[in-house]
């Protein structure tokens, strides 16, 4: 065989791989896409199956007609509530596990929490446990002292909220402030520290 015909038979033998297999591509993707969507259905079940286990949780307490004077304000975030002294264990039972802005005012009557696009509520004066500065609950976690958590009661429950002031130099006021209406101590009533 000459050099030519070699070379001839050499350029002839090789072909272009394939670039793209398409339908195995597509394959991938369709598949992928089920997948996600399948991860996000679990996620939605579960987060209504926690709010199921816990629908013994009575209605969140309304604010009265006449509250008071506030004694402190503050504008921020709500980031949910959980089990007291179990930042983990999220509370999602009637309207708590969701995320939003919050009004809050402290008064003699009370805590009222407002919170656009999410259920209001109350926690009267003689609900109030305490208040401390933390840095987690159940989905979020920022800087030492960067979270104000209310421990109060509701029903036979004591919950820890979770509140980021637009100022987290407030945050140490409404410690004080809420600690003085209540010198009740939480570990009476079970939660660990």
């Amino acid at each position: 065989m000459t050099p030519h015909l070699t070379l001839i038979s050499l350029a002839a033998a090789k072909e272009s791989a394939e670039v793209t297999n398409w339908p195995a591509r597509i394959g991938w993707v369709v598949g992928l896409l089920l997948f996600v969507v399948l991860l996000y259905w679990l996620m939605r079940e579960g987060w209504k199956w926690r709010g199921t286990l816990q629908g013994d949780l009575p209605e969140l307490p309304q604010a009265p007609e006449e509250p008071g004077e506030p004694r402190l304000t503050m504008s921020g975030r709500y980031h949910g509530s959980t089990t007291a002294g179990q930042w983990l264990d999220r509370i999602v039972a009637r309207g708590l596990g969701t995320r939003s802005r919050a009004e809050l005012s402290l008064s003699s009557a009370g805590l009222n929490v407002l919170r656009p696009g999410a259920a209001d509520f109350f926690v009267p004066a003689d609900r109030l446990r305490g208040a401390r500065l933390d840095k987690a609950i159940a989905g979020k976690v920022l800087p030492e002292g960067g979270l104000l958590v209310i421990t109060w009661a509701h029903g036979d429950k004591l919950l820890d909220s979770g509140f980021r002031s637009d100022q987290a130099a407030e945050h140490p006021a409404w410690v004080a402030a809420i600690n003085s209406m209540n010198q009740f101590i939480t570990t009476t009533e079970g939660a660990e520290r």
